[in-house]
This record gives C-alpha cells, structure tokens and sequence, in this order.
C-alpha cells in the first residue's frame, strides 16, 4: 500500500494532508478548553453551536466552491484555504466571547469545505491507475484515524507543557506546513466543465456504469446553477445515490459513537474519564484494521460487495447496542462496548474508503471537483439528520430510543442504497483484442455514419462490398 508514496506530487499531498489533520485535532482539544473557559457549565451547548455551524457551513460552502473553482488554478485554491485556516487559527487564542468564536469556527470550517473537495478531487489526477488510487484512499482513511487517536494523545503531552492555548499555535504551524507542501508540487490541470460539455454535444445518455453519465456536464454560466448543477449531477447517478445513503448509515453510528461515547462510559458504565478515549480509541482501532485490509481485498471484489453489506452491519451492531444499553449490569457490557465501536468504525470505514472509487468510476473528470464538492455537501445533511437523533432523542427519550431510532435508519438507509445500486445500469463492457490483448473501453456516443449505399441485386457482392465499407474496418480481409 505505501508504494504510492513514491509518487512524488501525491507523497507531498498525503503529508500535507497529515499535518493539517494533526492541527486540526489539537484545534478541537484546545477548542473544547477555550468553550470551558468562556462559558463553564455551559461549554456543552457552545460546543454543540459550533458543530452546527461547521455542518452548515459544510453544506453550503462546499457547492458554492465548487462552483468557481474551475477560475482558480487548484493548487492556488488550496494554498489559499490553508492560508485562511491558519490565519483563523492565529486569532483563536485572542478571542474573549462566544460569539468571536462562532465567527472564526464558521470562517474555519468554510475553509475547509473548500480544501477537502478540491483535495479529493486532485487524488484522482495524480494516480489515474485504479490499483494506485485504491491505496490512496486507503492512506487517507488511515490519516483521518491517526488524527483520531494520535491528536489527543499530542495535545495532553503538550498540555502538561503548556497552556491549552499555545495549542492553537500548533494548528497554525499544521497549516502553514501544509501550504508549504503543497506549493513544492505542480498539481495536473482541470479540464474546463464548459470544455466538457462541448466534448461531449454529440453524446448519448449513457448509462451510470460507464464514466458518462445522463446529467449534463456542470459548465453552466451562472455560478447559482453551477453551485446546485453538482448536487443535481450527483443525484442523477443510481449508484451515487446508493452512496449517500450509504453515507447515511455510516453517519447513523457514527454520531452515536461521537455524541454518546461519554455518556455510555460514564453514565451507563459508571467508568472513569480515561476510559473515553479507550473507547474512541476502539472505534478508531476497527476504521485503521479495515483501512490497512481493503485494499487487497478490494483487487479481487467488487465495491458492492463490500459496502452494502458493511451497512446492514452498521443496523445489526446498532441493534446489539440496544440490547447492551437495555441489560440491567454485569462487567460484560464494558468489553461489549469496545467490541461494538470497533465494529462500528469497521464497518463505517468499509463504506467510506471505496467511495471515492465509485464516485470517480461513475463521473466524468471534468465533474470531479463538483460531484466531490455535492458528496461533501450531500454527506453532512447526513449527519445534520443523525446528531440530533442521537444527542436530542438520547437525552430526552433516553439512549434505548435513541440507538433503536439509528438502527433503523441504518437498516432504512441500507436497503435505500441496495435498491438504488440494482437499478443501476452495468458497466461499460471492455471490448478485448487478441492480437494484442489489450483492453480498452468503448465509449457511449453516437458514431457519425455514411449513409449505406443500396446496391442493385445485379450488383456484384463481395469484394466490392467490402472495399466500400474498408473505411469503417482496417482490419477486413
């Protein structure tokens, strides 16, 4: 798997892609001291304020990016979101009100809704081979899960250092050194979506297993289209709307896991505070194993067959946790616990890693930066759906409700994505030359074709037919 490191441009964006990811968890540890300090009991619900604002940021940003992302040269684009995120996170440590952080946490988080998509975007372009592109996405869930595990760990070391705001420093330093990064590499050119769609004026509707798909390219004038063309091309695509309600069930356990860890270690097991990243470190844990397995795994099966079942699992391991949340005692349910967050993450990181395969397999190239922009979008109106569900409805109907209620919007979201996934069209058929056994892939358009010349029955057949027709088959005898 690391033998794509050796690509130079992509060993350089992974890099940056850690380095930010580790200041962006001393953020979110230095973050939660600074609600603390500014609100006390009430750091909970300024938290909580925050994370909508980053989801509504998320949501729409992301589109509004992508929309004039085509005028701005990528490599620019993402020097300038880190350059921003890093200026945010220079000013933090200065702020002395809640509502100077609700500000910088939007500027922040709209920062990233415009690194991500165009991040994920490049991958593609850099390591056009599936096999090379597989691992990357791999290595990149594996860098979302050190982030996980390896930030909180950083911080207390430097907590027992300094001060809680010299954190912030830390995020500033994880930024810049990402910009740096990312300057030292040239980035592949994006084709124009208007280039696109003059490319492809003469073609069919193809079918969504190809790379063409029925929705038109995104290169429309005005940027209110533009912005919502993605979504509108993510949408038209069977096996893209399977992968959003994947990305439904995997936001159904993961924000149980996210929202409700501490309550199950410290209400329901009465455990200590250290326990809480033990447990989070479980579901981390399941997400790196999968991670470090799928991508062998993956040169033999197909994307469904990994995905849709890794989402009835999510409702099934769900459903187990109800009927842990529901036992009255026994030391049983601490090890049931961690086995079910590490199946969680396992199970949400055999959904989340294949998807960038799938959505560059079903999208044109010229798409890419807006159907990634409408699947980050798209993917957290998810977990706007399912935080609720699992922090309201556990607080005020109590955890059985709440875990019940996600199982079966996992289970929901799973048959959704299995129905979805059947309706959609087979993929383009390679069409295999013997004498040089190479595989190409025919592509769905309509061919220009002379008119067929009728000949008379008195016509000699034949030779004359075939010389007539050499043109259309070198081949021919």
């Amino acid at each position: 798997m690391l033998a794509v490191l050796r690509n130079r441009t992509y060993r350089h964006l992974f890099v940056a892609q850690v380095v930010a990811l580790a200041g962006t968890g001393l953020a979110t540890v230095a973050l939660g001291l600074l609600a603390y300090d500014l609100a006390g009991a009430d750091a909970g619900s300024v938290l909580g304020t925050a994370l909508a604002i980053k989801m509504v940021a998320y949501v729409g940003i992301a589109p509004l990016v992508a929309a004039l992302a085509h005028r701005i040269p990528r490599r620019r684009l993402l020097v300038a979101a880190d350059l921003a995120r890093a200026g945010v996170a220079l000013a933090l440590p200065f702020v002395g009100s809640v509502w100077q952080v609700y500000l910088l946490i939007f500027v922040l988080q709209a920062a990233s809704a415009t690194f991500t998509p165009a991040f994920q975007s490049v991958i593609p372009d850099v390591l056009p081979a599936e096999r090379d592109y597989t691992r990357a996405l791999s290595l990149s869930r594996l860098a979302y899960d050190t982030e996980t595990l390896v930030s909180p760990v950083l911080a207390a070391a430097l907590l027992a250092l300094v001060g809680y705001r010299w954190l912030f420093w830390g995020t500033v330093v994880g930024f810049l050194a990402s910009a740096v990064l990312v300057v030292s590499v040239v980035l592949p050119g994006v084709v124009l979506p208007g280039a696109a769609r003059a490319a492809r004026s003469n073609s069919d509707t193809a079918d969504d297993g190809g790379r063409s798909v029925g929705a038109r390219s995104v290169g429309v004038r005005s940027v209110g289209a533009r912005s919502l063309a993605g979504i509108r091309l993510f949408l038209s695509v069977s096996r893209l709307r399977a992968l959003l309600a994947l990305d439904l069930a995997v936001a159904a356990g993961g924000a149980m896991v996210i929202v409700n860890t501490v309550v199950y270690v410290r209400e329901e097991l009465g455990r200590s505070t250290g326990d809480v990243p033990l447990a989070l470190g479980a579901y981390g844990g399941g997400s790196m194993l999968v991670a470090l397995l799928l991508p062998r795994m993956l040169d033999r099966v197909a994307d469904r067959t990994v995905m849709l079942p890794a989402a009835f699992a999510v409702a099934g391991l769900l459903a187990a946790l109800a009927v842990v949340t529901t036992a009255g005692g026994g030391a049983w349910r601490w090890p049931s616990l961690l086995a079910l967050w590490a199946g969680l993450g396992a199970a949400g990181s055999l959904i989340l890693t294949p998807g960038g395969r799938l959505l560059r397999s079903a999208v044109p190239s010229a798409d890419l930066p807006a159907a990634f922009a409408a699947q980050f979008s798209l993917t957290h109106v998810c977990w706007l759906l399912a935080y609720p569900l699992a922090g309201w409805l556990g607080a005020t109907a109590g955890l059985p409700a709440a875990t019940v209620a996600l199982a079966v919007l996992a289970l929901v979201s799973a048959g959704l994505a299995t129905r979805a996934w059947r309706t959609a069209a087979p993929a383009a058929t390679p069409a295999i030359r013997p004498e040089s056994a190479t595989v190409t892939v025919r592509p769905h358009h309509r061919q220009a074709r002379r008119p067929v010349q009728r000949r008379p029955l008195h016509a000699p057949s034949g030779r004359a037919l075939v010389r007539h027709h050499h043109h259309r088959d070198p081949a021919a005898p």
